[in-house]
Formats: structure tokens, C-alpha cells, sequence
């Protein structure tokens, strides 16, 4: 008989981890709070893949820059103040996890999960799931000098780690992509890196999960467990009992919540993130692109052009500041000047939250005390970049054998009080 595996949590990380149970023969369902087409943090996002990205979120001087940031309110970085002893302990331990060797250590486990995940959507793509993968780098775009120096020595430790990179001058930024014009002092390019298309990435996957047999059970709020010595027996929604030999926690910035019942920690601190996609923009670039000042992403998807950027800590709702959005906007003609803040009237801004663990890196493993559960979650900003290698490890945890990468270091345990 078929090992039954309930995954909470229909993301890129849960889709993922679902169509890798079921390539092992595994009898899959996927429940999901939200109804079949409701907005997930998967669907806006920039889309891309990027093995440039192997600095954790949590670096050496981020704080000191986070605190200039909180100054301005159109930054690209805010913290929601509030009385939380929860968010407090998050960022004791983002201040923990900044130093050299933590930072070191988590680079090199990004770097093999981003290499690692990019040649399985090479794979997924041949096999039919179609996400619209372009395999033409990404373009570190520098508007001053200083963002350039500090982007320069950043390319040379991800030359140190394998991850190819050049330093480009101005005029070999505009030869690489010359269907853009750009007033930048100089970029960094990662020909690694990839960008898709997120909708029809989540559409394609979830076809494939169908056509393998899997089941999914949208509009299924959790509200508790059920649990037999040390080994859990159900999930309990409004609606119904689901009962599983193995479940897979990947409940994005939910997942903390999910998992206290359980006696459980995963510190957990919603990213709030925007995008504005321009259907018909005035310039379409080949290549996917980092504002690098403005933090904003540049993401060419078919015929239109996303714009996304922000991370605001703390709220877990919706709600959308438009100071944020504006921030976004008028930063994008420094760099790409014939784009205009009008071009960006009447577009609805998308919002998303990520979920963000304290160190940058996300919880993949077996907790302690609970033999029959997986988690996957915490993946910040690289959820669409680390979704297939997070569904691959998964499948290999399910099946019980050892990881195929040492995820040690994501342990869903390393921050036990």
C-alpha cells in the first residue's frame, strides 16, 4: 500500500514537495487554507532563480543599514515596531546569526541549493512543466560607485564559491542587453542565473500534481492535530479529519503558528514584498535585473515587465502601504530612464509575505519528537529559486534516506529556547 503523505501549504515549496512524493509512488494530498485561485506569495514574486543569491539575509553591517533604512519611509527595508516578545527574540537572533563564520557557513548551503535547484527546473522544463525558463543571467545594476565597489567584491567571493561573475562597465552592461536603456555606473553579471514565469509555473505544476494522482483540498483551515506517542495521526480542519502516515509542514509565514500545538518552534516573521507588472512596457529587457541601490527586481515575463521590491517585517496581513510602492516606482527611471513614474498609473500593486526565518536560511528537516513530519518553509525571498531542490529533499526525508545535500544547517530544531 502506497505511504499516504498530507502536505499543509500550496506554495512552490508544498507543489514541490508534492510532485517529488509522488515521482516515489507516494499517495499525495495537498491542503491549502486559501481557495484554488486565491493570491499566494508564490504567484507575484520576480521569478527568478538565482544562485547569485547565496548571502543570507542576515549579514555583517545589514543592521546598521536597516536602521538608515527605517529613517526614510518610501526605503526599501522597514520594521512594523509593535509589542512582541516573539519579534524581539527574532531580532536578537538575526543580530546572532550575522557574523562572519554563521554567514560562511550559510552561503555555502544557498550556493548548492540554488546550483542544485537550477538544473532541476532545467529538468522540469524538459519534462513538460512549463514555467517559460530563460536561461540568460542577471544583471547586478549600480547606480553609484560605492554600490559598484561593494557589488565587485561580492562577485569575487561568489567566484571563491564557484558561482561565476564578471564586473561589466557601463558600456558592456548596454551590450549585453541592448533592448534597455540604463544610466548605470556599472553592473555585476551572473550568467547562472535564470527567470520564469511564475503563474505559469504554479499552473503547470499543479496540472502535473493532478495528473500524477494527487489530490488538493483548498478553503481547509487548520485548527489542530492529531497526535499519538510521538507520531502524528491527522490534521484537523473546520471541515474534516485528514488522516496521513507523513506530513510535510509548508505553511509559509503560517507555519510557526501551525506547528506551536505541536510544541514546536519555527521563528518566523512575515516579509511583506510588492510587485507592479507593466503589461506593455516602453522598453522590455532580455535579461533579469537587480536596482541594486533601490533593492528593486526587474523580471521580463512574456510581453510585460515585473517591478518587485521591499521587505517589511512584521505584519502579517495584506494591507498595503503605498509610501513602499512609491519607493519602488520613482526609483526605477535613476536606472532605467525611459520609464516614467507615469507609465505605473492605474497598475494594482500585488502583495506577498515571505516567510523569514532569523539566519536567512530556510528549515528543511525532521523536528526532533515527531517521527512522521517534514518541515519545509522559511525561505524568505528564494522560495521560487530553492522550490525544486526544497520538493527533491523533501522526497528523499519521506522515503527516509539520507538528504542528497547536508541541510544540517537548516535543522527546523536550531532555534529550540
Amino acid at each position: 500500500m502506497a505511504k499516504r503523505v498530507l502536505i499543509i501549504g500550496n506554495g512552490i515549496i508544498g507543489l514541490s514537495s508534492a510532485l517529488a512524493a509522488l515521482q516515489r509512488g507516494m499517495d499525495v494530498t495537498i491542503l491549502d487554507r486559501n481557495t484554488e485561485h486565491a493570491d499566494s506569495c508564490s504567484l507575484g514574486n520576480a521569478g527568478m532563480v538565482v544562485p547569485s543569491h547565496f548571502m543570507p539575509l542576515a549579514v555583517p553591517g545589514i543592521i546598521t543599514q536597516g536602521l538608515r533604512w527605517m529613517r526614510d519611509p518610501e526605503s526599501p527595508f522597514y520594521v512594523q515596531p509593535r509589542l512582541s516578545w516573539d519579534l524581539m527574540k527574532w531580532g536578537m537572533r538575526f543580530y546572532m546569526a550575522t557574523n562572519r563564520d554563521q554567514v560562511n557557513a550559510a552561503s555555502e548551503l544557498l550556493r548548492d541549493l540554488n546550483l542544485a535547484s537550477r538544473e532541476l527546473y532545467s529538468q522540469w522544463q524538459d519534462s513538460g512543466i512549463d514555467s517559460s525558463l530563460v536561461k540568460r543571467g542577471l544583471l547586478m545594476l549600480c547606480k553609484t560607485s560605492h554600490g559598484l565597489e561593494e557589488e565587485a567584491h561580492l562577485a569575487e567571493r561568489a567566484r571563491e564559491l564557484g558561482v561565476p561573475a564578471s564586473v561589466l562597465t557601463p558600456e558592456e552592461t548596454t551590450a549585453l542587453d541592448p533592448n534597455v536603456s540604463m544610466q548605470v555606473k556599472g553592473s555585476v553579471y551572473y550568467p547562472k542565473d535564470c527567470h520564469l514565469n511564475p503563474g505559469q509555473l504554479i499552473a503547470s505544476l499543479r496540472q502535473r500534481i493532478r495528473d500524477l494522482g494527487g489530490e488538493f483540498l483548498f478553503g481547509q483551515h487548520v485548527t489542530g492535530w492529531k497526535q499519538q506517542r510521538g507520531r502524528l495521526e491527522a490534521v484537523e480542519t473546520v471541515q474534516q479529519s485528514v488522516h496521513a502516515d507523513e506530513f510535510v509542514l509548508s505553511g509559509g509565514v503560517w507555519s510557526d503558528e501551525l506547528a506551536r500545538p505541536l510544541g514546536l518552534r519555527i521563528p518566523m516573521q512575515a516579509g511583506k514584498g510588492y510587485s507592479l507588472t507593466v503589461p506593455n512596457p516602453v522598453e522590455l529587457p532580455s535579461v533579469c535585473s537587480i536596482l541594486v541601490e533601490a533593492k528593486v527586481a526587474v523580471t521580463p515575463i512574456a510581453s510585460s515587465l515585473r517591478f518587485g521590491g521591499t521587505m517589511q517585517l512584521g505584519e502579517l496581513n495584506q494591507s498595503i502601504d503605498p509610501r513602499r510602492v512609491q519607493g519602488i516606482i520613482k526609483s526605477i527611471p535613476e536606472y532605467m530612464p525611459r520609464f516614467k513614474t507615469s507609465h505605473f498609473e492605474g497598475i494594482e500593486p500585488w502583495v506577498g509575505l515571505r516567510p523569514v526565518s532569523p539566519d536567512g536560511v530556510p528549515y528543511l528537516g525532521r523536528p526532533k519528537g515527531i517521527d512522521n513530519l517534514v518541515v519545509a518553509t522559511g525561505h524568505a525571498m528564494m522560495g521560487m529559486s530553492l522550490g525544486p531542490i526544497s520538493g527533491k529533499l523533501v522526497g528523499e526525508l519521506l522515503d527516509r534516506e539520507d538528504p542528497s545535500i547536508d541541510i544540517s544547517l537548516a535543522s527546523p530544531d536550531r532555534f529550540i529556547d
